[in-house]
């Protein structure tokens, strides 16, 4: 089994990477999944308290509570496919990516995904999930938040890079490129770039 992780600062490209792979039949598995869980479980609202859960875990837990129960869904998310390939979106620490190094050794493969601020910036304006999307300043703090997680020593440690600042179709031919799945399977999929003809990475 290949598992690959990704990992990026907001609006990088991280969520349309997963939707490649779901497109394309890939498993995924998303991190953020188990905190938003749990903060269900406790009777918590997970868009208001996913940060402030994330930390308690990790002080319960230890730093790698969210990557310790993330690695028995990539495992489940592999038999109940059949699977060969699992993505796993979103890990943020050095801590998660020694995690996944030791529970799946060298199947396992770290994708760094990049885009400078100013495109991230446009990228959430146009997203728009809520107010702080569109807040310059809001996602420079989000930035340095999750850089003082250890998210920017995690990029430097990406066995692959990926370059967001082309299309969206050379995106996506890239990320089907490191998941080593056809271009066919992703025909299905609708979005600006299906009009644009594609480019090539």
């Amino acid at each position: 089994m290949n598992v690959i992780g990704t990992v990026g600062l907001p609006g990088s490209g991280k969520g349309e990477a997963a939707n490649v792979a779901e497109a394309a039949g890939v498993p995924v598995v998303v991190m953020g999944d188990v905190i938003r869980e749990e903060c269900r479980a406790r009777g918590l609202d997970p868009a208001e308290h996913h940060g402030r859960m994330a930390g308690l875990l990790r002080e319960e837990e230890g730093d790698d509570a969210i990557a310790a129960r993330t690695i028995p869904r990539i495992r489940e998310a592999a038999d109940d496919a059949e699977a060969e390939t699992v993505l796993v979106d979103g890990l943020r620490s050095t801590v998660e990516l020694e995690a996944f190094r030791e529970a799946f050794g060298d199947e396992f493969t770290l994708v760094a995904i990049h885009a400078p601020f100013e495109l991230r910036a446009e990228r959430l304006g146009e997203r728009g999930r809520d107010d702080s999307d569109s807040d310059l300043e809001a996602l420079r703090e989000r930035d340095e938040r999750e850089i003082d997680l250890g998210l920017g020593e995690t990029l430097e440690r990406a066995d692959v890079e990926i370059d967001n600042t082309g299309t969206l179709e050379a995106f996506r031919e890239r990320v089907r490129e490191v998941l080593g799945v056809a271009a066919e399977s992703d025909l299905h999929t609708t979005g600006p770039a299906d009009a644009q003809g594609g480019e090539s990475p």
